[in-house]
């Protein structure tokens, strides 16, 4: 039986609850019934790369979403290494799951910088978009699609909208926190705040 597959990438650098509501209010907004959290190796927009190593993304991913049948964890990005396209990511995913529906899962960031991305019109052929519509931000544009993708495309797009309250946590400022000795309690999985303390995590 065909599933609908969100799909839900990011350096998760670390991981945290603002992540966790996106991937539960998108599943619940969109009727999903699995969403793959795909950890990035090299983000080509982010050719810095992510501070704490694939290793302990990995796992402070694994324990953030242990518990919920519905999140399943994906580490092709990081055992193929160097820089990954999404494209190249969601055309295998579509190879090996022809019959499911996939949902590609970005911010309206993301979305405003879409033609940048690589092979962008191909990457449309193989996936729908939701975008997450961030409280407070401002309504969002589809334009950057036009010149990329189908007017049905774009419509489907634009009726996958995934409304969120603003969520005033990152993982830059929390990587700061850890390095100044401050609390990052309440804004992690308790799981994961005691990896990162229980493994040095981000100190410098």
């Amino acid at each position: 039986m065909a599933k609908r597959i969100g799909i839900y990438g990011g350096s998760f650098d670390p991981v945290h609850i603002g992540h966790l509501w996106i991937a539960d209010a998108a599943c619940e907004s969109l009727s999903l019934d699995q969403v793959l959290w795909i950890p990035t190796a090299t983000s080509p927009l982010k050719p810095s790369g992510p501070t704490a190593s694939d290793e302990h993304r990995l796992q402070m991913l694994r324990l953030a979403v242990s518990g919920n049948p519905s999140f399943v964890v994906d580490d092709r990005e990081i055992r193929r290494g160097d820089v990954s396209y999404t494209v190249d990511t969601i055309a295998q995913i579509r190879s090996e799951q022809p019959d499911d529906e996939l949902v590609l899962i970005i911010g309206s960031d993301s979305l405003a910088s879409f033609d940048r991305w690589h092979e962008p019109e191909r990457l449309l052929d193989l996936v729908d978009l939701a975008v997450i519509q961030r409280g407070g931000d401002p309504k969002i544009d589809f334009g950057v699609l036009e010149s990329l993708a189908t007017p049905e495309k774009i419509r489907r797009a634009e009726q996958c909208v995934v409304p969120m309250p603003v969520i005033e946590i990152s993982s830059g400022e929390l990587r700061r926190r850890i390095g100044a000795g401050q609390s990052i309690r309440y804004r992690v999985p308790a799981a994961v705040a005691a990896m990162i303390s229980a493994e040095s995590i981000y100190r410098s």
